[in-house]
């Protein structure tokens, strides 16, 4: 069952809102950050790796962001160009704000924390003017990142894009992308989120951050229960992540279907949501099944924390369908079906 329609006349299959930043990944693995001497440079931000995943998968991206007036705003604006993703309505700041810089720290293959830099940070600048109705107009679908949602005048920009959005029947795709950096509250955090959750067709998450979400809400921390409360506001999926414990997709028929994730040698314990995400919402929006699409979100993961990278690790479609493959003759299906 096809539970959201989109329109396949638009010129992109997704237009995204939010961070681009740079990610500076240790290559002295297995040890912590003040013993790690070399890095490597990639683009990063959570809305950015899912445009490049998108665009490795074959599909048509366009961006709404604001990046740094300098080398490093050179650097990912040309690298979203080399992938074919649009950048028309990636702006510039105006005020000397840098991109935000984060150094990842690789201790095992179970143990990765994150390190950001975000004070004054260039993706927070994006203001309402900089969203134009006639570019989303032009969207299958509007991803918001929600750490756009942190503070004005990004907060601001991003509701528009939600408003402009619904208004013009372009569905809304949710990704809360939590990140402690930045907000002031637990409060403040749920106040946005559930503004534009509640407004979402789609919503992606972590259990965690389905209940910063609802903090105000009084619900039970329960997946169904989340599930029923955002489809109840006329969500049509809520995909919630737990980790090793694989995931779950709720549809507002009432059909659950959970999967586990493909086994893979990890060498780190980042980036695989952004490669669930882009698989996933590459599947749905060519017209797959939940259940496949599952598929295709957990395989593009466990291959995401096999690479030292995010951005230039994303999977091209071939790429993903020959992992299943080889995965499924060994361990068998990973879905299990919906009830």
């Amino acid at each position: 069952m096809q539970y959201i329609t989109f329109d396949q006349g638009k010129a992109y299959d997704l237009i995204l809102l939010g961070r681009v930043a740079i990610d500076f990944n240790p290559v002295d693995l297995n040890r912590p950050l003040e013993e790690s001497a070399n890095f490597n440079k990639y683009l990063g931000g959570s809305p950015a790796n899912i445009a490049v995943g998108m665009a490795r998968l074959g599909k048509r991206v366009g961006f709404i962001g604001k990046v740094s007036d300098d080398q490093f705003g050179d650097y990912v604006t040309h690298y979203f160009q080399k992938e074919g993703i649009d950048t028309s309505h990636i702006t510039r700041c105006r005020n000397g704000e840098n991109l935000g810089l984060t150094f990842t720290e690789i201790i095992s293959p179970q143990e990765s924390r994150i390190l950001m830099y975000r004070d004054g940070v260039a993706d927070l600048m994006l203001e309402p003017e900089d969203v134009e109705e006639a570019y989303i107009r032009k969207a299958k679908a509007l991803l918001i990142s929600g750490t756009a949602l942190a503070a004005s005048p990004s907060r601001e920009a991003a509701l528009k894009a939600v408003i402009l959005a619904r208004k013009n029947g372009i569905p809304v795709i949710f990704d809360i992308d939590y990140r402690a950096y930045t907000w002031k509250s637990q409060d403040e955090i749920s106040v946005y989120y559930s503004l534009v959750a509640g407004q979402s067709d789609i919503i992606l998450g972590s259990r965690e951050e389905f209940d910063l979400t609802e903090r105000m809400l009084g619900l039970d921390g329960e997946d169904s229960g989340s599930a029923r409360y955002w489809q109840g506001c006329g969500c049509k999926i809520v995909v919630i992540k737990h980790g090793k414990e694989g995931s779950a997709a709720y549809t507002c028929d009432g059909r659950q279907y959970t999967v586990k994730p493909f086994p893979t040698n990890a060498l780190k314990g980042f980036g695989g949501g952004d490669g669930y995400a882009s698989s996933f919402l590459r599947a749905l929006i060519d017209g797959c099944s939940v259940p496949e699409a599952l598929e295709y979100g957990s395989a593009s993961a466990s291959m995401l924390i096999s690479a030292h990278s995010c951005s230039a690790a994303m999977p091209t479609l071939e790429e993903v369908e020959r992992f299943i493959r080889e995965e499924k003759e060994k361990y068998g299906e990973m879905v299990v079906r919906g009830r």
